[in-house]
């Protein structure tokens, strides 16, 4: 994915080890970028993680929620036998 700087950019200063930061310095030379943008591009992927966890979430608790209005819940007691499992399986 591209990215340019269309908008303003906020500065971030952060402190590591010299042979962190000799590393992505040779990482990011590899792959012809930046270690600007290895950094921006680490935290696109960190705040798209968190959404596609709050969708996730929300989608089992959709599903949690419809399973409680349809009365039947979860409970261990209307869990298949063995015998019964197996029976399906083979089918």
């Amino acid at each position: 994915m591209i990215r340019c700087y269309c908008e303003t950019v906020k500065n971030v200063t952060v402190s590591v080890p010299d042979e962190v930061y000799r590393a992505a310095r040779i990482h990011a030379a590899q792959h012809g970028t930046s270690v600007s943008r290895l950094v921006a591009d680490f935290f696109w992927q960190l705040s798209s993680k968190d959404a596609e966890y709050a969708r996730l979430k929300k989608v089992q608790d959709d599903v949690f929620t419809r399973i409680d209005a349809a009365g039947k819940g979860l409970r261990a007691a209307d869990r298949l036998s063995r015998d019964e499992a197996h029976e399906r399986g083979v089918r």
